[in-house]
């Protein structure tokens, strides 16, 4: 069975390092092939000493490959040239790019979506939406601390005490969690708001104060994902949130809804009370924003306040980015890969591949999407 890796247009990571090749080179029966010139991180030379064979033509991997793993969902182009039966996993946010997902099935391609992972303790190794936005907290923190107009920590000067900077993280899942951690290593003053009660615990563990409004019936769903605010809980959240940030030096937002557009957290009334050089770093620009005003992939001043709707974070720190992927794609082929017949199990009454298994013999099998395709 060959596993490829190709190129990415406009994507920093790569879905395998070395240290996955290795590994997956140590399952009976596989051989490991990548695109020349794969990562501007790692030589050909690196992958080769791998165990991964290096190749020049691109069309030659389409056709010979039994899985294909990636980052970002294939090129509809590629996926023309790729042969039926061949496994594609990688991000494919099926419920928007819904075109891909017709093209994957109409070539006979199977296809996992990394973002339908269930979340659960057996497939917490395999997990690349929380590896991935573990890292995009950090980064957000870090992007803000360099655009801020001020230091972080409390500082004793001649001049006097300087008071550190405050942050407020709205959303404590792993991409906020991550962001209340580096703010305080980085000895800023943060408060954190999630609509899960539950959380409070683990913000308050990481030293800070969870701000809490009165939302009535809210929690989370069975994947761990907050379930979606009503109209009247939203206008509620505003009003309670909108001291914090017109209190606050650096602002991050996470919310995000699987499968649905971002709330709107912060409105220009909020923004309209913020000072001038605040910063905020919205996390969920590509899925239409918490804030009013984002921009993706830019930074717009909205009433003097600073947007920052940078799309991929984890790009930022991009060779730890891709060691994580790329462990975790390992854990998912490891944990699936038939030493007798040397493929990938693709077997639904698992309950892991249930959840991720989106295309299979050129249908999309997924309950979950079956309302948005069919079947």
């Amino acid at each position: 069975m060959k596993i490829v890796t190709l190129k990415e247009s406009r994507e920093p990571r790569v879905a395998l390092v070395p240290d996955a090749v290795k590994k997956l080179c140590h399952l009976e029966g596989i051989e490991v092939a990548v695109e020349s010139q794969l990562s501007l991180m790692i030589t050909d030379q690196t992958y080769e000493e791998a165990g991964a064979e290096v190749v020049e033509s691109r069309q030659a991997l389409l056709a010979t490959a039994d899985i294909f793993l990636s980052v970002n969902a294939p090129l509809p182009e590629d996926i023309k040239q790729m042969k039926q039966g061949a496994l594609c996993i990688s991000f494919l946010d099926p419920y928007n790019d819904t075109e891909r997902i017709k093209a994957l099935q109409a070539r006979g391609v199977n296809a996992i979506s990394m973002e339908m992972l269930p979340r659960t303790t057996l497939a917490q190794k395999m997990d690349a939406i929380s590896s991935q936005a573990s890292l995009a907290g950090y980064v957000a923190v870090i992007l803000g601390a360099n655009k801020l107009d001020r230091i972080f920590p409390m500082m004793m000067t001649p001049s006097g005490t300087i008071p550190p900077a405050k942050v407020f993280v709205i959303g404590a899942g792993v991409a906020g969690l991550q962001a209340i951690a580096t703010a305080k290593r980085l000895g800023a003053r943060v408060e954190a708001f999630d609509t899960r009660p539950v959380v409070e615990e683990q913000v308050t563990s990481l030293g800070a104060k969870f701000v809490k409004v009165d939302l009535g019936e809210t929690g989370q769903n069975k994947d761990g994902y907050a379930n979606a605010l009503t109209e009247e809980q939203l206008k509620i959240q505003q009003q309670a949130m909108a001291k914090s940030c017109m209190n606050a030096d650096l602002v991050i937002t996470t919310a995000k809804l699987f499968g649905r557009k971002a709330p709107v957290i912060v409105t220009d009334d909020i923004l309209k009370g913020m000072r001038d050089g605040t910063v905020i770093i919205d996390l969920a620009a590509s899925c239409g924003g918490n804030v009013e005003g984002t921009v993706v992939d830019d930074t717009v001043t909205v009433n003097g306040v600073d947007i920052v709707g940078l799309d991929n974070l984890p790009g930022e720190v991009a060779y730890d980015a891709s060691s994580m992927y790329a462990s975790n794609l390992y854990h998912l082929i490891s944990h699936f890969y038939d030493q007798e017949t040397k493929t990938v199990s693709l077997d639904q009454s698992d309950e892991i591949m249930n959840g991720c298994l989106v295309v299979k013999d050129a249908q999309v099998v997924n309950e979950r999407l079956k309302e948005i395709y069919g079947g």
